[in-house]
């Protein structure tokens, strides 16, 4: 029975009666435990509880201070001298169980080093996440209490033998975790051409829009509808650390502006292009919400299109200023497939800059996924075959992280060559490439 005392290291045994629970009863969690107590004098209570601090019982929404009772279980008015400090039953077992600082503290307090038992009731407000969803889902399987966190919604990704136990995981994570008032589990991979994915609120209001604070920067977006990262937060800062006032950035696979408001916010003239119209109303919302819409101009376009478009009209005007252009390519699906959007995009090369090496040419920061035991090789040679030209040399690679077991996401950087760019350059990598092809690799190690 759950109203039994029990003597546990590991101060709580779920009962039984839980194993295989898929919808939620809290009250079937309570239990009755021993737990080692040591009594003090009120007079040196905070003294000595800071002294055992170490070794006394720490749980959530636990006193470790407590009344002394009767017999009957009943508070003892006799005994308002002294109360009693739970101690852990995994440190102290026996009144010899105290460390040399705690008996001397003991010893200096007048305090015996003497071990009682107190029955404490434990309930499910007194359990972690994980040992209420260890003690449901089935003996030897995977638990997880881990999830993503975005805004107020809790976004997991369960595997197929918790999904039974979907609803009661959704309700754990939002009863331990202030904060959180929605719960959901994606339910398909994302779409690479919008960046989102089907998602099943398992808990919780389904109100999907989200306010986020990153490297301080407010965003707002409906995150069932476009694609958000939390995970992503030190790459953007990574690149946005690069940027100087008065650059331009080209952000061809913008979202809401994780990397297009932080670069505006910076000081530079930002190009930002989302494929996906929801993305696409919550960047301007975002620039307007971050009071940067006067240093963004954005595009509901494809990826594609974007560049041979909007980018190629103003591109050579941009490279005749001395203020560096970033082109930003966030799609790790399929960015690196879109490279091959820049060759022979200004056409011919004019005459009269053929020997110019300084030229600004535009450097690039391309993301992709690799599953190859050599991923900084594969995203460049990728890279390469857009191109039809090496990189060889000319570009660095940074892990930015890893998404799943044999599963990278890397950035590879360089500045774009002129053969690249140039309709009558392309094939030529004589004296002219080498003044136009730029080691970004100087400025970001690989």
């Amino acid at each position: 029975m759950t109203d039994q005392p029990q003597t546990d290291l590991g101060l709580y045994k779920p009962p039984q009666t839980v194993r295989g629970m898929t919808e939620l009863d809290r009250a079937a969690f309570s239990q009755t435990v021993s737990v080692p107590a040591i009594r003090i004098p009120t007079s040196v209570l905070n003294k000595v509880v800071k002294s055992l601090k170490k070794v006394a019982l720490q749980r959530p929404g636990l006193k470790r201070v407590v009344e002394e009772h009767n017999e009957d279980g009943n508070k003892d008015s006799s005994k308002g001298e002294h109360r009693l400090l739970l101690l852990d039953p995994n440190s102290i077992t026996s009144a010899d169980s105290f460390g040399s600082e705690e008996a001397e503290a003991l010893t200096a307090y007048g305090v015996p080093q003497e071990i009682q038992k107190y029955q404490l009731k434990l309930t499910y407000e007194n359990l972690k996440s994980e040992e209420i969803l260890r003690a449901v889902l089935p003996e030897g399987q995977d638990v997880t209490s881990g999830f993503s966190r975005v805004g107020h919604i809790a976004h997991m990704n369960l595997r197929d033998h918790q999904l039974p136990y979907r609803k009661l995981i959704g309700q754990v994570i939002i009863d331990k975790n202030p904060g959180v008032t929605c719960v959901v589990n994606k339910t398909n991979t994302i779409d690479s051409t919008y960046r989102n994915f089907q998602m099943e609120v398992l808990a919780g209001e389904s109100n999907m829009v989200a306010k986020v604070r990153e490297n301080g920067v407010l965003y707002e977006f409906d995150f069932s509808l476009v694609y958000w990262n939390p995970r992503l937060s030190t790459e953007h800062e990574r690149i946005v650390s690069l940027l100087q006032r008065g650059d331009t950035v080209v952000d061809v696979f913008a979202g809401v502006g994780p990397f297009a408001i932080p670069a505006a916010h910076r000081g530079c003239e930002v190009l930002a292009n989302d494929l996906n119209p929801e993305s696409f109303c919550w960047l301007q919302h975002n620039a307007k919400l971050n009071k940067v819409d006067r240093k963004i101009t954005s595009f509901n376009m494809d990826g594609r299109d974007f560049i041979r478009g909007p980018v190629r009209e103003r591109l050579p005007a941009l490279m005749k200023g001395s203020q560096k252009i970033h082109v930003v390519m966030n799609l790790p699906a399929l960015a690196l497939e879109f490279l091959d959007a820049f060759r022979g995009l200004l056409g011919p090369e004019p005459d009269q800059s053929l020997f110019c090496p300084d030229d600004n040419l535009p450097q690039v920061h391309c993301y992709g996924f690799s599953k190859e035991d050599d991923a900084q090789r594969d995203v460049v040679e990728r890279a390469e075959v857009s191109f039809k030209l090496s990189l060889q040399g000319w570009c660095s690679v940074h892990l930015v992280r890893n998404v799943a077991p044999n599963k990278e996401m890397m950035c590879v950087s360089f500045t774009l060559p002129r053969g690249v760019l140039y309709s009558t350059h392309t094939q030529d990598r004589g004296k002219r490439l080498s003044h136009s092809l730029v080691s970004f690799g100087s400025s970001i190690k690989t």
